[in-house]
């Protein structure tokens, strides 16, 4: 069964998300504080498939939990803000969350977009276990990628996904519609920056010259296309 850690500091929410998850076939960790939060996070950490985190909360908010969460794991975050404004959901996606609603919103889009995250980041079964490509491994089946040195490259899920469907189709130009399907299961609407965010913190991670990328190169009007010489191996 799969396990979701929740932090949010309304009762009722919690009550709510928790019974109907659960209906839903997942087993439900509830957290009203950052407090109680992070320490459902350190006795459950290698057992969760998703973290959904409120912004706001008592004792801290959620941007904060996103960064903590990311320094200990590459577990699916989804971020819940009541703020309309852009901003606070371009501030969550760069520190790490892999989508956020923004309320009010119900139970059942909740559930829509935690299915389809964990659907994108399930393990798959691959033709070839190994992506090399300028100094990097993405290996497929641990779910992770590896610099020159062997040292394991801080991703998301969705990062992950993103960066495996990128060196799937290198040298091919891919528009923002083909990209947000693949990663979020949606479209993104013409004033949607969430993927530009995403691509972004890719390039970050990867040393790519977020001004000048020579790996992940925007085609202006058409898209993205990941310009590296890519091969494969199953060891």
């Amino acid at each position: 069964m799969r396990k979701i850690l929740i932090v949010d500091d309304d009762q009722k929410t919690r009550v709510l998300l928790k019974t109907y998850l659960e209906k839903n076939q997942y087993e439900v960790i509830l957290s009203h504080n950052g407090e109680s939060f992070l320490a459902e996070l350190q006795a459950h950490a290698e057992h969760l498939s998703m973290v959904i985190l409120d912004v706001m909360l008592p004792d801290t908010d959620g941007f904060a939990l996103c960064k903590q969460v990311r320094q200990r794991s590459n577990v699916p975050i989804i971020m819940l803000t009541a703020s309309s404004d852009e901003t606070d959901r371009i501030v969550g996606l760069e520190l790490g969350a892999d989508d956020y609603i923004a309320k009010p919103y119900s139970p059942r889009e909740l559930l829509a977009r935690i299915k389809a995250i964990l659907r994108r980041t399930a393990l798959e079964t691959p033709s070839a276990r190994f992506y090399r490509f300028v100094g990097f491994t993405l290996d497929l089946m641990e779910r992770k990628v590896l610099d020159g040195e062997g040292n394991v490259v801080a991703l998301t899920g969705l990062d992950f996904q993103l960066l495996k469907y990128f060196v799937e189709h290198p040298g091919v130009i891919l528009d923002r519609s083909v990209l947000c399907e693949e990663t979020r299961g949606r479209d993104a609407g013409p004033l949607d920056r969430s993927l530009d965010v995403q691509i972004s913190r890719l390039r970050l991670r990867l040393n790519d010259d977020g001004k000048q990328p020579a790996l992940i190169k925007t085609v202006r009007g058409a898209g993205y296309v990941f310009s590296a010489d890519v091969s494969m191996a199953h060891a």
